[in-house]
């Protein structure tokens, strides 16, 4: 029987057919991801320990190419870091040519994972916090060398560079230190720092499903980074195992900063004057190295513990209070900001990576 609708008595009208035909006619197919994708990839992009394994590769490469290119141009070029004291051309080549590696490894890792300026390096107040950096590098490590020469520790003998020379040096050195700087800070507190911390903090969400994973990724990565840190110190002539110690934690010790401020510039301005006035203003070695045209003349004296002995002042035990002081200059002079923020589908109460007062 066919009802006015045109539809059998009691059957559904064309309408209604539609409704339960045309969703199913139309309705997209869901595209499951290719297994190689899901190898790659995951919810927050290219896994992170492909991006780590990849940026260490592109650095490896750059490296050994700039190595190649500077021996046939400058064949003394290994020999400078044997000298009794490094000279400025050994700096400027050395460091300028590692900060290339890293600011471009760093480049084509963002280029690919489509994160912008991350890593460590967005911010706002750029020039504040690097200003501040530099502040407090010279004001802690004038504050060492202060307590060593007082405690007898440490004996100046006389001034080495005079009139237009200590400008110039000065500035030389203070350039030096600065792409010092930004080397070892984007190398062990940028992109790697920011790529463990995601990497870390995915592992503890899913094997603990804290709301707590990502601070604890970020200090399991800054732990790992500042052994690293300390592994790369070891080569240096005249370090010490108080000196060692004190690498690994100073490495601690900027990866705060950078946890606290959510970037690394305050660390950069930081580490650049810290290294400065050691080598250039105060002329004592830094981590058992020193440096051409420094301004003062000075020797250790007493138990190496103490004075530092021929790693620096970065070898006395003293060390470890003077960084206590930097860690409140940290707490109480440098603003929180977000460091890192963990993708959407994650553990709902998951926060993002800011310090907590």
């Amino acid at each position: 029987m066919i009802s006015d609708s045109g539809s059998p008595a009691g059957g559904p009208t064309g309408s209604q057919l539609d409704s339960i035909v045309a969703p199913q006619m139309i309705a997209p197919q869901t595209r499951r991801p290719s297994t190689l994708k899901k190898v790659f990839v995951g919810k927050d992009g290219l896994r992170a320990g492909w991006s780590a394994l990849f940026f260490i590769l592109i650095f490896a490469v750059l490296g050994g190419a700039a190595i190649f290119v500077i021996l046939k141009l400058v064949p003394s070029f290994r020999g400078m870091r044997e000298m009794h004291e490094l000279p400025l051309t050994f700096g400027f080549m050395n460091e300028g040519l590692s900060v290339a590696m890293v600011l471009i490894a760093t480049w084509i890792m963002a280029r690919i994972e489509r994160r912008g300026r991350s890593y460590g390096y967005a911010a706002t107040n750029v020039v504040r916090q690097l200003a501040a950096g530099m502040g407090s590098g010279l004001v802690l490590i004038s504050l060492l060398v202060f307590v060593l020469w007082r405690s007898g520790l440490l004996v100046i003998e006389r001034r080495l560079v005079f009139g237009s020379d200590v400008i110039r040096y000065g500035v030389l050195w203070l350039a030096i230190f600065c792409l010092v700087g930004i080397f070892e800070e984007s190398l062990t507190r940028g992109f790697l720092l920011y790529t463990l911390t995601r990497g870390l903090s995915w592992i503890y969400r899913r094997a603990f499903k804290t709301r707590h994973s990502t601070a604890l990724g970020f200090w399991t990565a800054a732990i790992i980074l500042s052994v690293i840190f300390f592994l790369g110190h070891t080569s240096n002539p005249g370090e010490s195992p108080v000196g060692l110690l004190s690498v690994f934690l100073a490495g601690m010790f900027f990866c705060f900063a950078v946890w606290r401020s959510g970037a690394i510039w305050w660390a950069i301005g930081m580490h650049a004057t810290w290294d400065w006035g050691q080598s250039f203003l105060f002329g004592v070695a830094d981590s058992g190295l020193m440096v051409q045209h420094h301004l003062l003349a000075t020797h250790p004296q007493g138990r190496a513990v103490l004075s530092g002995g021929t790693t620096g002042p970065e070898g006395s035990i003293l060390i470890v209070g003077v960084l206590a002081v930097g860690v409140l200059l940290i707490r109480f002079t440098l603003p929180r900001g977000l460091y890192y923020e963990p993708p959407v589908e994650t553990v709902p109460s998951e926060q993002p990576a800011t310090a907590v007062a």
